[in-house]
């Protein structure tokens, strides 16, 4: 049976983070608030939760789920060939909705599905999720919706869609709302902006002024 704490009062935010990170170390999927909509988040080094991700969602390995950390310091032991433009980046809009793919370190073992030898990675701006993933270390998050549903902005949303298919549910309230975070693909010589969202290219191009966007 799913369990479900209000992260906005104290006591249930104590006990819940607490259940949640033992819940992700046990290899079971948690639901949790972040600073677009609501994810579901499972431990990005263990592929059979990874799995049960993605069948949660009902999505194929060819759309690999992205990792949240809790710290910019985390990446160093993630990926590899991370340059300075891409740190310029971290620096500017981490913590927040900006996801970064990168080549990832090729001794890590798991499996987030085919990503060939990358990780789209993001630090979100949510002291719920900083604060969880503080506890257990990188997640793989995805967007907590059935695919090809709407994206949950309440934990209710999410709960009516995954059910008991999750063991935890972190509710901190509505989150600030639906546009996703913008995704810029530092794997190259120059940053390419691969997905537009809540930071758009101009606010990009301050940074890294030869960033290129996608066609």
């Amino acid at each position: 049976m799913a369990r479900r704490y209000d992260t906005n009062d104290a006591t249930d935010r104590v006990t819940g983070l607490r259940e949640a990170a033992s819940a992700v170390r046990r290899g079971e999927l948690v639901v949790l608030p972040t600073d677009t909509v609501y994810g579901v988040g499972a431990d990005a080094f263990s592929p059979e939760a990874v799995g049960d991700l993605l069948t949660a969602k009902g999505r194929g390995r060819n759309m690999p789920s992205p990792v949240l950390i809790g710290s910019p310091n985390t990446l160093h032991g993630l990926v590899t060939d991370f340059s300075e433009t891409a740190w310029d980046l971290v620096d500017a809009f981490w913590p927040g909705a900006l996801t970064l793919v990168a080549r990832h370190q090729p001794s890590l073992q798991w499996n987030l599905g085919d990503t060939r030898g990358t990780v789209a990675v993001r630090m979100p701006l949510h002291p719920v999720a900083i604060e969880l993933l503080t506890e257990t270390g990188p997640m793989a998050v995805s967007s907590a919706n059935l695919t090809g549903h709407p994206s949950p902005e309440t934990c209710e949303a999410a709960r009516n869609m995954l059910g008991d298919a999750i063991s935890v549910y972190l509710d901190g309230g509505p989150t600030p709302g639906i546009v996703p975070s913008s995704i810029v693909d530092v794997t190259g010589s120059v940053p390419v902006l691969l997905r537009a969202g809540a930071i758009d290219a101009d606010e990009l191009r301050k940074v890294v002024p030869d960033l290129e966007v996608a066609s």
